[in-house]
């Protein structure tokens, strides 16, 4: 019996072994065997996550940004004795000589309607005597000035078409600092063969900004301050928030070098929305200085109402529409209707600014006139 007993407990661990191994095999679910690894692809994934809230925006807002190119007629002065210092010698013996010349310049603008309403800059159009917009799939049409304001640099133009693509206007009340800001415009237009938009992005840098002109002589207030892009040629197009809003209208930057440095400015929306419904409201006729200057002529920026009454073929300018009599105003010629091209070597562009030129009367007093399409100098030396 003792011989056996090692064979006994052999037998028996190994029993014991077997059933172990058993329960604990069925007791856990069985792993299928592996077959081939078979790679997982991202690029859907990718694709998904590149079109962002900033290419949704771009996409809804770009058809009903325009490219708006105009012809300006200029005076340009050639003076025989510039840079000589002898023009007040040689002046009566060799005057001045003045010529018109057109010339083409370019900015944007956006649809804001359907049956063709679009808002640009002023300084976009001023002075025109033509006006054409192309829209991003090259379609070409002639547009109306149908109002302008120089104050908040804004302008309104008309084009005689139907079912246009056009923008949707957001609440620039509620912008944030910080927030996403998308400049869509058509940057050096002539030399980009191309009707498609440019998009630019940035944040809303600062709000409430009140900005000096170059020349002191104008105060852009309450002005919506951004980092993207804004280069020449963008002027009078939208600046849009993430949701495709029109939020703003581009409308300047600080430069040194002529081109963006990430300073640039927009006319709040909320402007925009209250120049469109004033200029629709008075038929064009919005609010225009008129000033009496120290010639005792009264001076007046050019509106619908005032071209209408007097028969001028100018859009924009400065018209004389008053002169006292026995005043210097009177004296030199100048009448009412006569539309001033220069003073004193410089064009003139609102009515203010030729105000200043004659606070206080003194040495020689030169202006160019356009009377009924002729160009009359008017010179004058007081005593």
């Amino acid at each position: 019996m003792k011989k056996l007993l090692p064979y006994v407990m052999i037998v028996a661990l190994s029993t014991a072994l077997v059933v172990s191994l058993w329960v604990n095999w069925a007791g856990h679910p069985r792993h299928p065997i592996p077959g081939p690894v078979v790679p997982v692809s991202v690029s859907d994934d990718v694709s998904a996550s590149r079109t962002n809230a900033i290419v949704l925006a771009a996409r809804k807002i770009s058809p009903a940004v325009v490219s708006v190119v105009v012809t300006q007629t200029r005076v340009v002065t050639y003076d025989p004795f510039g840079g000589l210092g002898l023009d007040d010698f040689f002046r009566d013996f060799a005057p001045r000589q003045t010529y018109r010349q057109e010339v083409k310049s370019m900015g944007s603008g956006v649809i804001i309607s359907s049956d063709g309403d679009i808002v640009t800059n002023a300084h976009v159009v001023l002075n025109a005597t033509q006006i054409k917009v192309t829209l991003p799939d090259n379609r070409t049409f002639p547009a109306e000035l149908e109002g302008i304001d120089e104050t908040r640099d804004l302008a309104l133009l008309k084009l005689k078409a139907g079912g246009l693509p056009s923008a949707t206007l957001g609440n620039s009340d509620d912008l944030m600092i910080g927030e996403w800001s998308i400049a869509i415009g058509n940057p050096f237009g002539f030399m980009i063969e191309d009707a498609q938009p440019t998009v630019t992005v940035g944040v809303i840098s600062a709000l409430h900004r009140d900005i000096k002109s170059e020349g002191g002589d104008q105060v852009y207030s309450d002005m919506v301050q951004t980092d993207a892009a804004i280069n020449p040629g963008n002027s009078g197009g939208p600046l849009v928030n993430a949701a495709g809003e029109v939020i703003g209208i581009n409308t300047f930057i600080f430069s040194h070098s002529g081109g963006s440095e990430g300073i640039g400015f927009a006319r709040p929306i909320n402007d925009v929305k209250q120049f469109v419904k004033e200029t629709r409201n008075s038929g064009g006729a919005t609010s225009y200085e008129r000033v009496k200057t120290g010639l005792g002529a009264t001076v007046a920026d050019i509106n619908p109402t005032l071209r209408g009454s007097l028969g001028l073929a100018y859009r924009r300018g400065v018209v004389v529409v008053e002169v006292d009599g026995g005043s210097v105003g009177e004296t030199i010629g100048m009448a009412t209707g006569d539309v001033i091209l220069m003073a004193q070597g410089k064009t003139i562009g609102s009515a203010a600014a030729f105000a200043r030129l004659y606070e206080h009367l003194a040495g020689t007093i030169d202006i160019v006139i356009d009377r009924g399409g002729e160009q009359i100098r008017l010179l004058y030396r007081l005593r």
